[in-house]
This record gives C-alpha cells, sequence and structure tokens, in this order.
C-alpha cells in the first residue's frame, strides 16, 4: 500500500471499466484522483457508453478507499473543457503528478460511417492529446503519464480487406497506433524535465467495449446475431494464453507500476498485458 501516496492523478474515461479500475487502484495506493468522463452517448458508437451514476460511482469508490476525489463531467473531444476540468482539480487537490489518458470508443458499423471515423479520432487520439496538454502546465519532476494502447496494434492482417467499409471499427487500430507513436515522441521530449510517458496495450479486456453487439460480431463473423456465449468460445483466439480476456484490475495493476515512484527510470514504454496476444502474431524483435 502507499504507492502513489500523496499523489494526484488526472484519469478520463473514469466513470466505468478500465478507468474506474485505475481510479480506485490508484487511490487504494494513496492518490487523490481527478475523474472525468462524458457521460453521455456518442449517437455513432452503437453500445451505451458510462453515466452521470456511473461516474458518481467511481467517486463513491474512490473516497471509500480514504482518499479525495474531483469528478467532472467533460468530453476529452473538448481541449477546454479537460483544461477546466484539470484546474478544478488541481485547485481542490493542490497539485498534478499523474495522467491516465484512457478514454475511448469503437464505434464498428456506426452511421455516417465518416462521422464515425471522426468520433474514434477524436476521442482516442486527440482526446489523449486533449488530456496531455491540458495537465502539462500542472506536471514536474517525477511525473507520470500512461495512455491506453491496444494488443490490436500488434496484429498481423490488421489491415483494411475493404477500405472504407467500416471507418468506425477501422478508426480504432489506427488511433491506438497512432496514439503509441505519441506516446513515444513525448516522452523523448520531456525525458530532460524527467516527465516519463508510457503507452500500456491491453489485449481483450473485459469491459462493456468487449461485451457489445458489434464486437461479438467481430469474432463471430459466421453467426447472423451472436450473443456473448458465442463470443466467448472466440475470444481466446487472440491470445497465446488460453484465456478470453483480461480483467480491468490487470490492467491497473500496470498503471499503479508506471504512475509509482518504482518505474521512475521507465519512459518510452509500450508496455503489454496481452496473455501473449503479441507471441502470437509477430516474430521476435530486439
Amino acid at each position: 500500500m502507499g504507492r502513489v501516496e500523496g499523489k494526484v492523478a488526472f484519469i478520463t474515461g473514469a466513470a466505468r471499466g478500465q478507468g474506474r479500475s485505475h481510479a480506485v487502484r490508484l487511490a487504494e495506493e494513496g492518490a487523490d484522483i481527478i475523474a472525468v468522463d462524458i457521460c453521455a452517448d456518442i449517437p455513432t458508437n452503437l453500445y451505451p457508453l458510462g453515466t452521470s451514476d456511473d461516474l458518481k460511482e467511481t467517486a463513491r469508490l474512490v473516497e471509500k478507499a480514504g482518499r479525495r476525489v474531483v469528478a467532472v463531467e467533460a468530453d476529452v473531444r473538448d481541449r477546454a473543457q479537460l483544461a477546466a476540468a484539470v484546474e478544478r482539480g488541481v485547485a481542490d487537490l493542490g497539485r498534478l503528478d499523474i495522467v491516465v489518458a484512457q478514454a475511448g470508443i469503437m464505434s464498428m458499423g456506426g452511421t455516417p460511417p465518416v462521422q464515425a471515423w471522426t468520433n474514434v479520432v477524436d476521442t482516442n487520439l486527440l482526446g489523449v492529446m486533449n488530456a496531455v496538454f491540458a495537465a502539462l502546465p500542472h506536471l514536474g519532476e517525477g511525473a507520470s503519464i500512461i495512455t491506453t494502447g491496444s494488443a490490436a496494434i500488434f496484429m498481423t492482417g490488421t489491415q483494411v480487406a475493404e477500405p472504407g467499409s467500416d471507418p468506425g471499427g477501422a478508426a480504432y487500430t489506427y488511433t491506438k497506433r497512432a496514439l503509441s507513436e505519441f506516446t513515444h515522441e513525448l516522452a523523448g521530449n520531456l525525458a530532460p524535465q524527467q516527465i516519463r510517458a508510457n503507452v500500456v496495450h491491453p489485449t481483450n479486456c473485459d469491459t462493456g467495449m468487449l461485451h457489445s453487439k458489434p464486437m461479438y460480431k467481430a469474432f463471430r463473423p459466421d453467426l447472423e446475431d451472436p450473443c456473448r456465449e458465442d463470443a466467448l468460445l472466440a475470444f481466446p483466439a487472440q491470445q497465446a494464453m488460453p484465456i478470453p480476456y483480461v480483467d480491468p484490475a490487470d490492467i491497473s495493476h500496470a498503471v499503479v507500476y508506471l504512475a509509482s515512484d518504482e518505474s521512475r527510470y521507465v519512459t518510452g514504454l509500450q508496455l503489454r498485458v496481452d496473455a501473449g496476444s503479441y507471441l502470437k502474431f509477430q516474430q521476435f524483435h530486439i
């Protein structure tokens, strides 16, 4: 306990799923939390996003862990909203040490298709940049920035077979790859200030994004209307270990490590928490 004692973490996408898990684990390890989420659905996204009640529950769980929390409804696509959320959080909590840019969507099958593409890029890529840039004026030596990529970007055969057929789905892999390169460049430019930046790449994770109709169809294209039980048979195909998915807490453990001083000299890392997904699709690279 106490691995991030006295630190303050700014987390986007905090209402549920991985974002909530990160908020709670960091709080359990001693951090106060600035928890941000849009708390509204995005029309081109075919599964529901977190709600105001979800964000309130995250705040309750952080307080249950004995830490302070500032919960703000804000859209990561709007940098001004994020800047205001950070300013409010820093004013109440006194500092900022950790950024976890977690918010993300996957709008497979979303319509209008070009708008689905735009919404994914604005959320997954621009949203990460907005979170980082809103936080940077408040970060000092020893700060840690953590972004969320995806094991999907390391899979062979992920190129789009029919360009333009599903822009919302294609945008997910594009944005996760682009934010990973962005974080690499960010790490290099911030290293002289001893501010670190790293990416965590989850494989299938037990969240609302995975357990959704579009994802079931992606894993079971052989079925007209696959359900969770159908998809569970296919989920293990992405990992070398014989499991369907990891838990949000598995990703949170990596986040806590990267947020803590235990990783004070770790920067520019692409950290895969993927149950061996990379091993299935890539040869060894130095």
